[in-house]
């Protein structure tokens, strides 16, 4: 197999966008360490919690698509620069809204601006890196994602112990993405398909979305991503909450707890994970998305069990669940090179874009809703079952542990889908070649 050419520039460039992508994550990861105490500020349920995620998550995947298609015809750091600078601010807001509506629409502008970001940051990797180090490349650059993780769950609830406020931390992350703006601004960008083996036609495509859907494997991957963010945005928006109602631990420990669950097994995953992925694509065109849907095979199953643990068995739950988190991570590593792989250049960030327009539409706005409506739910179950005439927060601690459950069952879907886009893959990815 050749491995077409990689980029002077590569990996400095790489590392900028690892940072940036840090940040992406850090701040979209604090509204959910601090759901309790503005649920208790404003009298809040889990269902408006969940409405505030799927109303950014809404807004991301709509802006996205024309941010994608952007990315594919005109220059790309600019789009990553402004967005930086968009969401950053619109983060810095969060600490200076005085009730629900206004912390809403905040977090709509934070979408907003975010959604510029992973189009054409990934379009950007596929530029800079051949097909058979790309699992590789994408592997570091989502390591943003749990090292964004673990840093805002670590330090978090530090940040409102010391300055007495659970608006402090939204101040303190505005001025990093800034920062980083200003340095992606100076990207020396490769040409489109620069990497590939052959030379890659500039001309413009004409009904580049209808392209991007006729291939049979995206619609698989995409269905993949669906699942995968019902399961990823439930675990992260709710995990803090849960372990505060259900296993009585407070803020700071819970988000810990959680940045060692979503975050650490995030390091572990994408680093080896990306590793394997790569040498079973070496292996078999097909290795590399077999391995994937394995992992979450397992995946499933161990975070099933994770939760028919009790209230007080938080250590074992933390570690069979954290295990089971870490399989998850494949997701990652295994399905984003497989788009590079079966879109041609010249609509890959239309193709990343399309594909995150469903994963958070259909996925990431769905998980949180979902999860608070089945909580709302169970908890008043719990209370008529009780023949209580108020509710109460053991009520509403049972209530979200039942809805959490809504995580391995996603999660096995995932699987699924995987499985069944590994058989399309090979003839789709040379169809690409062929292109």
């Amino acid at each position: 197999m050749n491995e077409g050419k990689q980029a002077s520039n590569a990996w400095r460039v790489l590392c900028l966008l690892f940072l940036a992508n840090l940040f992406n994550f850090f701040d979209r990861a604090i509204p959910a360490i601090l759901n309790e105490p503005i649920r208790h500020e404003w009298g809040l349920t889990d269902f408006q919690l969940g409405l505030v995620a799927s109303a950014f998550t809404v807004v991301y995947a709509i802006a996205g698509l024309p941010m994608g298609r952007l990315a594919d015809t005109g220059s790309r750091k600019k789009i990553m620069g402004w967005g930086l600078i968009i969401w950053s601010a619109f983060t810095g807001l969060n600490g200076l809204v005085w009730n629900f509506s206004s912390y809403l629409v905040v977090r709509i502008g934070v979408g907003i601006g975010e959604a510029s970001y992973s189009p054409a940051a990934s379009a950007l990797i596929g530029d800079l890196f051949p097909s058979n180090r790309r699992s590789r490349a994408l592997g570091i650059f989502m390591l943003g994602l749990p090292l964004g993780l673990i840093l805002a769950f670590f330090t978090t609830g530090a940040v409102v112990r010391a300055f007495g406020s659970w608006r402090a931390p939204f101040f303190l992350a505005m001025v990093p993405g800034i920062v980083l703006a200003v340095l992606i601004f100076f990207i020396k960008e490769p040409r489109r398909g620069a990497a590939e083996e052959q030379q890659i036609a500039q001309t413009t495509v004409t009904r580049p979305i209808r392209k991007v859907l006729s291939i049979p494997t995206m619609w698989w991957l995409t269905l993949a991503g669906i699942a995968a963010n019902v399961a990823a945005y439930s675990t992260n928006f709710f995990m803090v909450p849960l372990l505060q109602r259900y296993f009585g631990l407070p803020l700071e420990k819970a988000a810990i707890t959680t940045g060692v669950i979503v975050g650490v097994t995030g390091l572990i995953g994408l680093t080896f994970g990306g590793w394997i992925a790569d040498k079973m694509h070496q292996r078999s065109e097909r290795g590399r998305l077999l391995f994937g849907a394995f992992g979450l095979l397992v995946s499933a199953g161990v975070t099933a069990y994770a939760l028919t643990l009790g209230g007080t068995q938080i250590a074992l739950f933390t570690a069979v669940f954290s295990f089971g988190w870490l399989l998850q991570y494949n997701y990652y590593t295994c399905v984003y090179p497989a788009i590079q792989d079966v879109v041609e250049p010249r609509l890959r960030a239309t193709a990343v874009a399309v594909f995150f327009a469903a994963l958070y539409l259909l996925g990431g706005a769905f998980g949180p809703i979902v999860v608070g409506l089945l909580s709302d739910h169970f908890s008043a179950t719990a209370m008529l079952a009780a023949g209580a005439s108020q509710m109460t927060e053991e009520f509403k601690a049972d209530g979200l542990h039942a809805a959490m459950f809504v995580i391995p069952v996603a999660l096995f879907i995932t699987a699924i889908a995987m499985f069944v886009a590994a058989r399309t893959f090979t003839r789709d990815a040379n169809a690409m070649k062929a292109a």
